[in-house]
């Protein structure tokens, strides 16, 4: 018989107490400690006391509510110290009555006794413990492809601040100064970027046509062409074969088909998946890209007491009409804040997103919005696509920087589909207005009449969002005669 729990509250092993076993509180049980999971915790203890509702949550790592988004810009030098990436610690959380359990994986789930089965990751103690509500927040694991030489020192994920904590010790021995990214979506460029402020020769490999698979490969060239102007070098359509090590077993080089790109430091920048194989083992619905399926109240479907959030759930999506799996903290947050509303005793919903994401890497910002062409062409829809070229300030004003604005209209109707956008200082959080515009359904000539902010020193006197508008609603109309 073990024993487990933070604070000394841990339920006897195979007790097989199921529900609330004659508590006088209800319990809730949170499965994991970062975004999705806290937000929930915290949002169902400010509706609930710790009178009213018991909460236990765990996790298996050694921090909680921390910035995963933050760690290229750690580990890049910009932001000083991992505690700023840190938004609350589990004394923090204990604080507010939450009973955090950290180092303390979760390892079965019985549905239909109501109950996680979880693991001290330090003593190996085992324990049930019975709940009355359930939020899974496992999040999502690195992609880390099944290669040769993967696991060899100097090659990192970087997923978690330990990831991060371990890349900084690696720069910080290693002897040479030639770093390979794997991979060139966000978490890919981004490394890249760090890498450069690091001083590290930079190559970043990619299987795709383009860097930035979530644009549409002509604005992905524009970041390819610009990415080997600040120094990188870009390998595109080649996939990894193999992670070479030298006689010390570290890394040497990375390996194509093709070549072999030396390599004194690897970064994995390949992606992630849902985190879900504890849901799969239980029985819960999964969707078509892995994730946790659930209502608008984020309510696990076909299961009224089981909720979940972050980066192991599809969302929908409000312009396809699909479930898509976005890992974003954004997402994460706000589906803790409505599970724990719910959760709580309150109501909330999480209506779906537009697919919006910002960027950078240097001085290049890119963003984009809502579909891509494949998307579209996926979804069924017939559309125009367009493109400007404009400034991020009046061209007479000290300062002005190009960007480069793609939008795409549905065939007939008009209505906006999507938005990318590629360019200097000023250029990223423009794609904002395309993100409202298509939350609320706009059409590209409604787009037109936005009374949006002007002065020289922040716009030309047409935004380029809306040039771009106003070329696609000519696209629209030419078509349509």
């Amino acid at each position: 018989m073990s024993v487990i729990g933070a604070s000394g509250t841990g339920e006897v092993s195979g007790t097989g107490d199921g529900g609330s076993g004659g508590r006088a509180r209800e319990r809730l049980v949170v499965v994991g400690g970062d975004a999705a999971g806290m937000s929930a915790a915290s949002q169902a203890r400010r509706l609930r006391g710790p009178g009213e509702l018991e909460i236990v949550a765990f996790e298996r790592g050694h921090f909680t509510s921390f910035s995963a988004c933050g760690i290229p810009y750690w580990v890049g030098g910009d932001v000083a110290e991992r505690d700023l990436l840190i938004a609350r610690t589990p004394e923090e959380h204990r604080a507010r009555d939450i009973d955090l359990r950290m180092r303390t994986e979760v390892t079965e789930i019985d549905v239909a006794g109501g109950r996680v089965r979880s693991r001290d990751l330090e003593s190996g103690a085992e324990a049930w413990t019975p709940y009355d509500k359930l939020v899974l927040a496992t999040g999502a694991r690195p992609v880390r492809p099944d290669l040769p030489g993967v696991d060899a020192p100097g090659v990192h994920g970087v997923q978690t601040l330990d990831d991060g904590q371990a890349l900084l010790d690696t720069l910080s021995t290693t002897r040479g100064r030639r770093a390979v990214v794997v991979g060139a979506g966000y978490i890919g460029v981004e490394m890249a970027e760090a890498l450069i402020n690091r001083g590290y020769e930079v190559t970043v490999v990619n299987r795709g046509e383009e860097p930035m698979a979530t644009l549409d490969p002509d604005m992905g060239r524009l970041v390819h062409h610009a990415m080997e102007g600040m120094g990188i070098t870009m390998v595109n359509d080649s996939a990894v074969t193999e992670i070479r090590t030298g006689d010390d077993g570290s890394v040497r080089a990375v390996a194509t088909r093709d070549a072999e790109y030396p390599a004194d430091v690897v970064v994995l920048g390949i992606g992630v998946r849902p985190e879900t194989a504890l849901a799969r083992a239980a029985g819960l619905p999964l969707g078509e890209h892995g994730g946790l399926l659930t209502d608008l109240a984020m309510r696990v479907r076909g299961h009224e007491n089981i909720w979940a959030g972050g980066d192991c759930v599809e969302v929908l999506d409000l312009v396809s009409g699909r479930e898509r799996h976005i890992a974003l903290g954004t997402h994460a947050n706000k589906h803790g804040q409505v599970i724990g509303s719910n959760a709580g005793g309150g109501y909330a919903t999480f209506p779906g997103v537009v697919g919006t994401a910002v960027s950078k890497v240097c001085a290049l910002e890119i963003a984009r919005t809502g579909l891509r062409e494949k998307d579209a062409h996926r979804a069924g829809l017939r559309f125009e696509a367009v493109t400007i070229e404009s400034t991020s300030r009046a061209g007479y004003y000290p300062g002005a920087a190009p960007m480069t604005v793609k939008m795409l209209a549905e065939h007939r109707t008009g209505r906006l589909l999507g938005v990318q956008i590629v360019g200097r200082e000023g250029a990223a959080k423009r794609v904002d207005i395309a993100a409202v515009a298509l939350t609320a359904g706009l059409t590209v000539e409604q787009m037109t009449a936005l009374d949006l902010g002007y002065a020289p020193p922040f716009s030309p006197v047409w935004d380029p969002v809306l040039v771009a508008a106003r070329k696609a609603v000519a696209a629209v109309r030419a078509r349509g005669a």
